[in-house]
This record gives C-alpha cells, sequence and structure tokens, in this order.
C-alpha cells in the first residue's frame, strides 16, 4: 500500500525534526495557513445579525468548503507525483507537517520536568500551551492529569487520526482530516458566536475521529503494562466522557497507568462538573506523566512499524 508507506516515512520525519522553529519562523505552519482560510470565512460568513438556522446552513457551507478546497488541492498535488517508492518518499514528505507526534511529546515533557523539579508555577505556565483550563486553579495533581490527558486526546487527534486517513487516501486524506479538525478546534465550540454556525464542523469532526480514537485507545491497551486493566478501564469509562471519542484513548490511558483521570476542572472561572474515568484510582504525579509518555511513544512506534508493513507486505 502505497499510501500506508508514506504515512510510516511521515511519522519518521516528524519524530526526528518534528517542524524545525526556523522553519515556522520563515513560512509558518499548514494549520496556521488553514486557521487564516478557516478565520477569514468566519469573520465574513458568521454574522450575528442572521437566525440562528440560517448561520447553521452558512456554517455547513462553510465547513463542506474549506474540506472540499483543501482536498482537492491536495488531490491535483498527488495526481502529478510519480511512481514507484519515490511516490511513496514524496507523499510522506508532502505529509510529515501533519503529523504532530515530535511536537506534542515535548509540550508535555516540558510539563514533566518542572514539576518533577516542584516548580508549580513553571509547569502550570507548561501546560496552559496545550489544556484550555484555567492553570491557577490546577495543583500538582490537576497539571498531571491535564497534562496526560491532553497527550492522550492529542496522541488520537494529532496522529493518529491523521495517519489512519491518510493511509487510506493519500494526501487528500490527512489533508481533509487537518481541515476537518481544524474547523472543529476553531469554530467547533458551544459558544454563543458559534453554537449555530460551529455545528456541522464539531459533527464531522466527531465522525472523523470515531474510528481513530477507539484505534489509539486500543494501542495503548495492547502496549499496557497490565492490558486487562486497561482494557476494563476503558470499556467501562469511555463512555462517560463529553466527548463521544476523547473518551477512549483517555480512558484507556488511566488504566494503563492506573490513574484517575478527567473529573471536574475550571474554564474562564466557571467550573465543569466533568465525571471521573477510573475513579477509584490514586491522583497522578511528575512521575506518571513520564510514563505515559513511555507508552505514547511504544504505542507511535507500534503505529508507524504497522504501516511500514502494509506498505510491504
Amino acid at each position: 500500500m502505497v499510501f500506508a508507506g508514506a504515512m510510516a516515512v511521515a511519522m519518521a520525519v516528524d519524530a526526528l525534526i518534528g517542524w524545525p522553529s526556523w522553519l515556522f519562523a520563515r513560512i509558518g505552519h499548514p494549520v496556521t495557513w488553514l486557521g487564516g482560510l478557516v478565520n477569514a470565512i468566519d469573520t465574513s460568513w458568521n454574522r450575528s445579525a442572521d437566525p440562528p438556522a440560517l448561520r447553521r446552513v452558512a456554517g455547513v457551507g462553510a465547513a463542506l468548503l474549506v474540506i472540499a478546497v483543501t482536498a482537492a488541492l491536495a488531490w491535483a498535488i498527488q495526481a502529478a507525483l510519480g511512481s514507484g517508492w519515490m511516490r511513496v518518499f514524496l507523499l510522506g514528505i508532502l505529509a510529515w507537517p501533519l503529523v504532530a507526534s515530535r511536537s506534542l511529546h515535548d509540550h508535555v515533557a516540558a510539563v514533566a520536568d518542572p514539576l518533577a523539579s516542584g516548580d508549580i508555577a513553571g509547569a502550570r505556565a507548561a501546560v496552559s500551551q496545550i489544556v484550555g483550563r484555567d492553570p491557577a486553579t490546577l495543583d500538582e495533581a490537576g497539571i498531571a492529569r491535564a497534562a496526560i490527558e491532553s497527550l492522550a486526546e492529542n496522541a488520537s487527534d494529532g496522529i493518529v487520526a491523521p495517519v489512519f486517513w491518510g493511509a487510506l487516501f493519500g494526501l487528500p486524506g490527512i489533508v481533509g482530516y487537518k481541515a476537518i479538525n481544524t474547523l472543529d478546534s476553531m469554530i467547533g465550540h458551544r459558544t454563543e458566536r458559534h453554537e449555530a454556525f460551529g455545528w456541522a464542523a464539531a459533527r464531522i469532526d466527531d465522525l472523523a475521529n470515531l474510528i481513530p480514537a477507539r484505534l489509539t485507545g486500543g494501542l495503548f491497551v495492547l502496549l499496557a503494562a497490565s492490558p486487562a486493566q486497561a482494557s476494563a478501564c476503558m470499556m467501562r469509562d469511555a463512555r462517560r466522557h463529553r466527548s463521544p471519542n476523547a473518551g477512549w484513548p483517555e480512558a484507556a490511558m488511566a488504566g494503563a497507568l492506573g490513574v484517575r483521570l478527567s473529573g471536574p476542572r475550571v474554564y474562564h472561572g466557571s467550573t465543569a462538573d466533568e465525571p471521573w474515568l477510573n475513579a477509584g484510582a490514586r491522583d497522578p504525579d511528575a512521575a506518571d506523566i513520564g510514563r505515559g509518555l513511555k507508552l505514547y511513544r511504544r504505542a507511535m512506534l507500534l503505529l508507524a512499524a504497522l504501516l511500514a508493513l502494509l506498505a510491504v507486505v
């Protein structure tokens, strides 16, 4: 499978070099380009004077337009490439910026290091880069929970899902997924401005992540020190999460590490009373972030190996 091999190449390149800061400073990143497009459409089409029904229709059109335009451009580029292993390599290089495994690892590790040394202020500053909850309200356990939850959820959204769709459809698959995910992250929120306009973006994202989220949870279960414990937690608690998808990797990670995740948290001064995942377990600490990162690395290595195997069989 050419596309599976290309995704293995993309994962390998990202693991080796990530997205260099000097390159970001010069040209930004494909996701920021997508973000600019979504923001422009949101500003132009999402008019507060329009009734909710019209704003929902506009949001459906906006989501379909962004996905169609970006996927069509990716298809045109893919169609222009040659054949054989050179095509695999070129597709992998083009897909590489859309796989965020190294960036996720580094951002989560940046939370673990100051937390382990007792620098709560530094750990709060680091965790605020990857989660939306109020960092000032987080104690040591809250910081560790936030980092591990972000690691588990973004392993699905940031790596497994784009690679999954890329392995199925090549460059249009991974680019189309990133368009979907960017739409959801920017306009898929249940706020006054985006409740109607972002409805389609949120629903499409839920559908696109349905299989990858469960696949990510399965990888964590398979590689856990106690697969039975991780599996039991995932099957019991995944559906308790507010998200139809994020609960699967998060519950699997909670069971694999033997800690409790989720639970009440504060966003912009308001408390969200979320249920616990693995409720009877202990609270996590800095060492558990390290253990979570180790499980994450093993899961991503297994995923890349499976893709490479599909490419040569």
